[in-house]
């Protein structure tokens, strides 16, 4: 349910800020900058780009690798968001099933569930029921 929640305040930001008009390569290069601040943004606004996915996948798969966890989690969302076309993503975030953060551990099991749902349950789905 956290993720859920994650998700949905993800994509009211993303409906709020828009894109600022800054194109696919303008973000990618921002998941790069030495600024958390853009790191965090762009990784966030690139999964709006579905139709470049060829381009985007890669650079939000290397975001999986950054120092910050709002990074890591935001990239491991929007690896989510591309489905099977971000299969190239399963190895990276099976490792990032062992973060430190939480948030992203979740977010990235419920990613792998999006992209290869016959191979990995949605975590979110496995919770036991709560009981006597």
């Amino acid at each position: 349910m956290r993720v859920l929640k994650s998700m949905v305040l993800s994509l009211c930001l993303l409906a709020y800020c828009g894109c600022g008009g800054k194109s696919t390569d303008e973000l990618i290069a921002d998941v790069k900058s030495p600024q958390a601040g853009d790191r965090v943004k762009a990784v966030r606004l690139l999964p709006q780009r579905k139709e470049e996915a060829a381009k985007v996948v890669p650079a939000l798969i290397e975001a999986l690798k950054d120092s910050q966890d709002d990074v890591r989690w935001s990239a491991a969302i929007g690896l989510g968001y591309f489905g099977e076309e971000a299969k190239d993503a399963i190895p990276p975030l099976q490792e990032a099933q062992h973060d430190p953060d939480a948030r992203v551990r979740e977010a990235a099991g419920v990613a792998l569930s999006r992209i290869d749902p016959s191979r990995f349950p949605d975590p979110t789905k496995q919770r036991p029921p709560r009981g006597n």
